[in-house]
């Protein structure tokens, strides 16, 4: 059963994509060119969603477990720090450039909208680079707190 609503709840993300024209690079381009062909409707597209979510997500988080788990998994952090900031900058310009965020790119690899492919080898690359750079920062932070203890 979790695995079918998470194939409707995909198949109808997928499908507000479409048909709201977010999976159109252009849309999203023309969203961010204040100064020539300015396109608003994304800003309608991501009120609707919020003024659908907002509402839902309350209703959901009174229950005392989710349908499909034993706990819900929220966020715990309220601080923002150099990784947020500098995550959210780095993806809103890879947003900018390409007109791609990972949901929309995912759903236009059908359509074969022009770059698409690109798009998603690039940002495969990028999570592992993160990743791998994660792992690699942690290994020298721990490294160097145990030298620092040593002396």
């Amino acid at each position: 059963m979790k695995n079918l609503v998470t194939l409707i709840a995909g198949l109808m993300f997928g499908t507000g994509l479409i048909l709201s024209g977010m999976a159109n690079p252009a849309k999203v381009q023309n969203f961010l060119d204040f100064f020539g062909t300015w396109d608003p409707s994304l800003s309608f597209v991501m009120g609707g969603a919020i003024a659908v979510t907002m509402p839902g997500f309350w209703l959901v988080t009174r229950r005392a477990n989710p349908f499909f788990h034993d706990m819900f998994h929220l966020p715990t952090r309220t601080d923002c720090d150099v990784r947020l900031v500098s995550g959210a900058a780095i993806f809103g310009v890879g947003w900018g450039i390409s007109g791609f965020c990972p949901g929309p790119a995912v759903t236009a690899v059908p359509m074969a909208a022009q770059g698409t492919i690109v798009f998603i080898v690039a940002m495969l690359i990028g999570m592992a680079a993160a990743k791998y750079f994660i792992i690699w920062r942690d290994r020298c932070v721990g490294d160097l707190a145990g030298k620092m203890s040593q002396l």
